[in-house]
């Protein structure tokens, strides 16, 4: 798995004042009272000194989470006192200066039968978003267990027998934060297709497999597949050079299923159509629910279509949108989602739909293909209409 960019359609920017010592900082952010204590710190006044306007963004995905891009506004303020500073990162600065989604690495082991997975391991190795995000923020990584390292892979409601899942942290110079869904970004691609190749290896239906593995560890998730294989038709037939892929993830509190349908052409793999189901426990706000959980997938589809962040000599290769792509609309799958309420507890609807996505694309590819493929970005290995 490569490193990933956030590409937040704003650049990094920030609005800063320091008059009569205090500061007052506009700023599109995910952190108000981090971006408050940090500006403070770097001009040398109490935090209630401090004022901090969180306006509008254009994306965030994590990346908004830290603090760098006000700090040096405020910087600049300070040497400016009574003059407003707007400061607004170009595309390359903002693009070459990321706290990148870590690359990772999995080791999979698993065996199966008639009747489904018998073993299932998984040893995965990334770097800490958790201790670098911590140490930025609070100076220290509090002790304990780095779960973010293997969320999306160890809490999968699977009733696998000798089923383990490891963790290795690997320290390197790239500095990594969160991006949207964190761990579970990388660590459902390797569930997944797994999983995919475990049911295609003893014989099993995908759907039919994930129905009875989630029968007694969670119901509530086995709806969600049940509602994305009946919107889908799984199981139906389908034209010549047509295939579709599934996957599933349990992400911040909410399961979330999707099937995306391609087919070949003589341009490359077309997306025709994704499936999603999501439960979130009470839809609160359906229609934005909706955005989000097609937007999720679109970021999960970008990426794994063709995001990558090269290093060369210590530098950053990709600098703009020539070199760092996104998925285009002419590119754009259809959509069709469906809201459930079962879940006893309202969770998150920003971050689960992009987890899925590219596994769910990965095992269409093998559907039509025959061919696994176990590393992204996956425009290194097939061609996309």
């Amino acid at each position: 798995m490569p490193y990933l960019a956030h590409a937040t359609m704003e650049p990094m920017n920030a609005t800063a004042l320091f008059a009569d010592g205090t500061l007052t900082i506009w700023a599109p952010n995910q952190a108000p009272t981090v971006v408050r204590d940090k500006c403070a710190e770097a001009v040398g006044i109490a935090a209630d000194k401090v004022t901090v306007h969180t306006t509008f963004l254009g994306g965030g995905f994590g990346r908004r989470a830290e603090f760098d891009y006000a700090v040096q506004a405020a910087k600049l303020a300070k040497a400016l006192p009574g003059t407003p500073v707007l400061l607004t990162w170009t595309r390359e600065e903002d693009m070459r200066h990321d706290f990148y989604r870590p690359g990772a690495i999995a080791r999979m082991e698993g065996a199966a039968d008639a009747s489904g997975p018998t073993a299932f391991k998984a040893a995965i190795a990334v770097p800490s978003v958790y201790a670098n995000q911590a140490k930025r923020i609070l100076g220290m990584a509090p002790p304990g267990p780095d779960k973010i390292a293997v969320e999306g892979a160890f809490d999968q409601p699977y009733a696998i027998p000798n089923y383990r899942v490891s963790g290795h942290i690997s320290s390197v110079a790239v500095p990594v934060g969160s991006w949207r869904s964190v761990g579970n970004s990388h660590n459902a691609f390797f569930h997944e297709c797994f999983l995919d190749e475990l049911a295609h290896a003893a014989g099993l239906d995908p759907v039919q497999l994930r129905l009875k593995l989630m029968a007694t560890e969670s119901p509530v998730s086995a709806k969600v597949v049940a509602a994305v294989a009946e919107m889908s038709g799984w199981g139906s037939p389908l034209p010549a050079g047509h295939a579709r892929g599934l996957a599933f993830t349990y992400s911040f509190g909410t399961p979330t299923a999707e099937v995306i349908e391609i087919s070949q052409s003589a341009a490359g793999i077309k997306l025709e159509k994704m499936w999603i189901a999501q439960d979130m426990g009470q839809a609160l706000d359906p229609r934005n629910i909706e955005a989000q959980m097609i937007s999720g997938a679109i970021y999960g589809l970008s990426a794994a279509m063709m995001g990558e962040i090269t290093f060369s000599k210590g530098e950053v290769e990709q600098a703009n949108f020539n070199d760092y792509d996104a998925l285009r609309m002419q590119q754009m799958p259809v959509f069709e989602t469906r809201i459930l309420q079962n879940g006893a507890h309202l969770s998150g609807v920003g971050e689960p739909a992009t987890p899925p996505a590219a596994p769910a694309l990965a095992n269409a590819i093998f559907a039509l293909t025959g061919k696994r493929l176990r590393e992204l970005p996956l425009n290194n290995a097939v061609t996309f209409a």
